[in-house]
């Protein structure tokens, strides 16, 4: 039995062989639960072969978006290595209790979306509300500005950053809510600020001669 803490690379999900029987089913369940909270890599790449192609299709037919169903089939995943400890099999199947955690996930991926739209929508409505003659109105155009730059960057970059500005949590608190190990929050954030300034520090391009 293998014991590390951490999880093997995750292939993409095969369809699981046939069970012989019903209770050879459930055996066969119980021992790759065993296994999963033994920090038994071999049955956790076990479980994922055999509830990863699950996983995603709920992912995406909820999220109706193939590259985040993906990313939340990960998150799923390394949820239930890190939170192993907390499977009880006197609650539930462990099939059942992976339907539970993916549930979860679909449903922060689409808070997390909510919230970007949201975003993009007040900086809008801040940009046609906003006179000339108010305050502040280079406020508005810096958020607008900030917005727009945040759009352009890969998914997971702007995910990080937009729980950091907006919601300022630190990056082991990003790494709970998101699911992503630290090192990968660490390295989105650093990459995707390198970008946000070279973005936002790009001259404008030139109009039209008139």
């Amino acid at each position: 039995m293998i014991t590390n803490t951490r999880p093997t690379a995750l292939a993409a999900p095969a369809a699981p062989a046939s069970p012989a029987s019903p209770a050879d089913e459930t055996r066969y369940e119980e021992e790759l639960a065993r296994g999963l909270v033994a920090a038994d890599e071999e049955a956790f790449a076990a479980i994922y072969r055999r509830w990863g192609s699950l996983v995603h299709t709920m992912a995406t037919r909820l999220l109706g978006d193939s590259y985040e169903a993906e990313d939340v089939t990960q998150q799923v995943f390394l949820g239930a290595w890190h939170g192993r400890a907390g499977f009880r099999p006197e609650r539930g199947p462990l099939g059942a209790w992976l339907v539970g955690i993916t549930r979860r996930k679909i449903v922060d991926a689409l808070a997390a979306r909510t919230r970007r739209l949201t975003l993009i929508d007040s900086a809008g409505r801040d940009a046609d509300t906003t006179g000339p003659d108010e305050a502040a109105p280079e406020r508005v155009l810096d958020r607008v500005l900030l917005v727009d730059a945040l759009a352009r960057l890969p998914r997971h970059q702007r995910e990080v950053l937009c729980l950091a500005f907006y919601e300022d949590l630190t990056q082991a608190q990003i790494a709970e809510r998101t699911g992503m190990p630290l090192g990968t929050v660490k390295s989105h954030a650093r990459r995707g600020l390198h970008r946000l300034r070279m973005v936002i520090e790009q001259p404008p391009a030139p109009g039209p001669d008139l």
